[in-house]
């Protein structure tokens, strides 16, 4: 989970699924390696250079160029990202927090975009501290303490059904 510094926290209530926008961190100039996931060369085979290396980047005489867009070593990360899906967990208006589960781009203090897009419908929220149980409606409550009582009767039945049958098996016996 992620603490986000925000402004405008009435927009956002706990469950909200939000988009939220930032700059990645720069990474520097990089090898295709690590910048496009490249697999590299042969480790053997008398190829003492090239482990790291893009391997070829064209054809030959036609089209006698480098295609735009080739994936080819450069600068990595400090680009604009956009993570969707996550849920928004609690919201402190007192301290201007924002808890948000899982990552969001871009450096600690680092700006971002927070769009709200929708709501988790199975979205069960946190205790908060000092709470000692979830708080339910009388029919909620209702509705549970009768699939309880149900549920205890179907295993005493299933215990007596047990019962009898082995009754049965060893009066055949």
């Amino acid at each position: 989970m992620t603490e986000i510094q925000a402004e405008a926290l009435e927009a956002f209530q706990p469950g909200d699924l939000v988009k939220i926008t930032g700059w990645s961190k720069g990474k520097g100039f990089t090898g295709v390696v690590k910048r496009w996931g490249f697999k590299g060369g042969p480790k053997t085979h008398g190829q003492s250079d090239r482990q790291r290396a893009p391997g070829s980047i064209g054809q030959t005489t036609t089209p006698g160029r480098v295609y735009k867009g080739k994936k080819m070593a450069g600068r990595a990360g400090g680009a604009k990202v956009t993570i969707i899906g996550l849920t928004v967990m609690d919201v402190d208006n007192k301290n201007k927090l924002l808890l948000v589960s899982g990552l969001v781009p871009g450096a600690k203090k680092g700006k971002l975009l927070i769009r709200k897009y929708s709501q988790n419908q199975k979205f069960v929220p946190l205790m908060r501290v000092g709470e000692k149980e979830i708080k339910e409606t009388e029919e909620e409550r209702a509705g549970r303490l009768r699939k309880e009582k149900e549920a205890e009767e179907k295993l005493k039945e299933a215990e007596q059904k047990a019962k009898v049958e082995v009754k049965e098996e060893s009066a055949q016996g």
